[in-house]
């Protein structure tokens, strides 16, 4: 297949709720059920889209399915019709795979319509208790006394993690070589026995491993600190100024989708994720919750792209 080439700024200057197909009326949506369609089964992202299938069925009077399709998932979403039966729930790669996959054959700021930011999951940098490091400087000054020794572990090529790091490298200028795993699970496994000496995992994750104290949390990537993590430190604030990376989950319909209907699900939307005990639940997997506005999130995409866009083409990501 023919990569599809669209640069970052085209895509960022279309990622808008000015995308909307003219006002159409939604008092008789829905009639039928709707699909979320979703990347893996017990993933963030099913876990999300089945919290919110269960607070928007009563108030929509509609059964809401939750489809997982793997890869498949946004590829499946745009080739649907923007009647709002059918919508995607995922992170940051469905709107960065056509700056890394030469396969992709989407343009988000033509095919997806923001309804909802939902969640967002900011990253740790952690360094095994061994490293004679304790903060962000004094990471970046052993990394530039010792070029191109240090390493850092990721998963999927292009993922939060893999972006965080490269979007570090470059900021501090440092040499640090990356070193994919199959899975996260796998690179903590050799953080823990010092084999690899940094990670960019998601704080929620890394969380249970500093608490035992058998890692270290230098840092939160996130632009502010977090009320779920007090006592850490950003990266911004600790060495590294402007730093910002972090996971954001959100829920989108196919291009085109008309206004009334994307109005109608992000105010059923905001509604369940803003009740404290959906707030509590996920604030105990390490996720913040934002239940934006379509615009909000629109520019929140718009502004992720920017920054990440950026950083993929000067590391030279691709993703399989």
């Amino acid at each position: 297949m023919k990569r599809t080439r669209i640069t970052i700024s085209a895509l960022c200057a279309g990622i808008a709720i000015g995308s909307f197909a003219p006002p159409a009326s939604a008092q008789a949506y829905p009639t039928k059920p709707i699909r979320i369609l979703t990347t893996e089964a017990g993933g963030q992202s099913d876990v999300v889209s089945r919290l919110i299938a269960q607070g928007i069925t009563g108030p929509l009077g509609q059964q809401i399915l939750v489809d997982n399709r793997g890869v498949l998932a946004a590829e499946a979403a745009v080739k649907s019709p923007p009647d709002g039966y059918t919508l995607l729930l995922n992170g940051p790669f469905i709107w960065l795979a056509p700056l890394m996959r030469r396969t992709t054959t989407y343009d988000p700021a033509r095919d997806l319509s923001p309804i909802m930011l939902a969640v967002t999951a900011a990253n740790f940098v952690v360094v095994p208790v061994s490293l004679p490091v304790n903060n962000i400087r004094e990471l970046i000054a052993l990394a530039k006394a010792q070029p191109g020794k240090l390493n850092y572990a990721t998963a999927a090529s292009g993922g939060t993690p893999h972006l965080a790091g490269e979007l570090f490298k470059i900021m501090a200028g440092v040499d640090i070589t990356r070193v994919p795993y199959k899975g996260i699970p796998q690179g903590f496994n050799d953080l823990l026995a010092g084999r690899i000496d940094v990670m960019f995992p998601t704080a929620g994750s890394a969380t249970p491993h500093v608490k035992t104290g058998k890692i270290k949390a230098l840092a939160i990537t996130s632009a502010q600190p977090s009320a779920l993590f007090p006592g850490i430190v950003t990266v911004s604030d600790s060495g590294l100024p402007g730093y910002e990376s972090g996971t954001m989950t959100g829920v989108f319909a196919p291009g085109k989708t008309p206004e009334p209907i994307i109005r109608r699900l992000n105010q059923e939307m905001v509604r369940v994720m803003s009740r404290p005990e959906i707030k509590e639940r996920f604030a105990a997997g390490g996720l913040e919750v934002v239940a934006s506005s379509p615009e909000g999130f629109a520019t929140a995409v718009r502004s992720d792209m920017a920054r990440m866009g950026k950083v993929i083409k000067d590391a030279g990501i691709e993703s399989d």
